[in-house]
């Protein structure tokens, strides 16, 4: 089991420096000038040379990508000519000195994703930790709707295969899986949020923190995660249903089902107590990959239903190519993807010997 970890640790490492590799070079070659994106219109020669300097665009790419390794990386080496690397609260960075050797100091710290272009040298990691929790509520909510009418509409379909019931359920999932979520989201927007809102009470756009009236403070408003956790459920919901179909139909078929059925079982105690639990395992492979899979697709759910989170400041930051931003934003969810897929390979390991090999 060791051995096994450590493979998949090497690869999860592996794979997230692909990323971040991809990531880098994708917005660093860019047309434009990062400079010029950070001071707008109105920049002086001098002004931009500052910028470039400070930030390190003047130097060569390879030297760029070795700086922005060193940035992300927990430990990382600095010259301690540096003024920066202070490690107070003020720092660019934040963490603890191990040694110096010849004025190369190596230290532990935190990833360091970098500063806005557009908010006023704010912090990336400062955007990201106010709008990544209500996107991952989103997708907790979201996933926990698939999961439960998933499972139950799958349950309905293949207990009543072929007949009416069922061919209504296949229909209804074979469009949730085919239509893009962008767009369910304008038709639930308009027809719960517009259309219906005398009946609804629903919101066409809104987060999960509104502002008082009287500019008093903020208060929760749950009513809003109502449209967005559907509309960004419908995918999975529609995977679920027809996962849990095909995988109760195979357990109804096995011999142990019939001799249960034959005690005088109901069909009802069957399923609960037998087929149900044997019918899960590739249900959970699907929520697990998901589940990932919704953080990066909330980005147009988020927008359109103007929620909060981390996939509405991707947006917005490409609309003003805050490249730190979007650099910093597409990293975080690209690696909770790889911890989320690694945990799983893991437990299934764990579970099932026979993965190991």
């Amino acid at each position: 089991m060791g051995s096994y970890f450590i493979h998949k640790l090497g690869y999860a490492l592996l794979t997230l420096l692909g990323v971040v590799t991809v990531i880098f070079l994708l917005f660093t070659l860019l047309p434009g000038d990062p400079a010029q994106m950070m001071l707008g219109q109105n920049e002086t020669e001098e002004q931009i040379k500052s910028v470039r300097k400070k930030y390190g665009f003047d130097q060569p790419i390879h030297r760029q990508y070795l700086y922005y390794i060193n940035d992300l990386s927990p430990i990382s080496f600095h010259s301690t000519n540096q003024d920066d690397f202070t490690f107070y609260e003020d720092s660019k960075y934040k963490g603890v000195r191990l040694f110096e050797i010849n004025e190369t100091l190596t230290a532990i710290k935190f990833p360091y994703l970098r500063e806005s272009f557009q908010k006023n040298g704010k912090r990336v990691s400062e955007v990201i930790k106010e709008t990544l929790p209500n996107t991952a509520i989103l997708a907790v909510v979201a996933i926990c709707i698939a999961i439960l009418f998933g499972i139950l509409l799958g349950i309905i379909s293949a207990l009543t295969k072929d007949q009416w019931p069922d061919k209504i359920i296949q229909l209804l999932s074979t469009l949730g899986m085919s239509v893009p979520s962008f767009f369910s989201a304008i038709i639930f927007a308009w027809l719960f949020g517009y259309v219906l809102q005398e009946f609804t009470g629903l919101n066409m756009t809104g987060s999960l923190y509104e502002v008082d009236d009287f500019g008093e403070g903020t208060y929760i408003q749950w009513k809003n995660l109502i449209l967005p956790a559907i509309v960004l459920g419908i995918r999975p919901l529609a995977v679920v249903t027809q996962l849990m179909r095909n995988s109760l139909l195979e357990v109804m078929s096995q011999d142990y089902i019939r001799t249960a059925k034959a005690k005088g079982l109901s069909m009802l105690q069957v399923i609960r107590r037998h087929a149900l639990k044997n019918s899960l395992n590739p249900v959970v492979t699907a929520i697990s990959g998901w589940f990932a899979s919704m953080l990066a697709g909330a980005v147009f759910v988020e927008y359109i239903f103007g929620w909060n989170g981390l996939g509405k400041e991707i947006v917005d930051a490409l609309n003003t190519l805050d490249l730190p931003v979007i650099m910093g934003a597409v990293l975080i969810v690209a690696t909770m993807f790889i911890v989320i897929n690694i945990i799983v390979d893991i437990i299934y390991g764990w579970l099932d010997p026979r993965i190991r090999m």
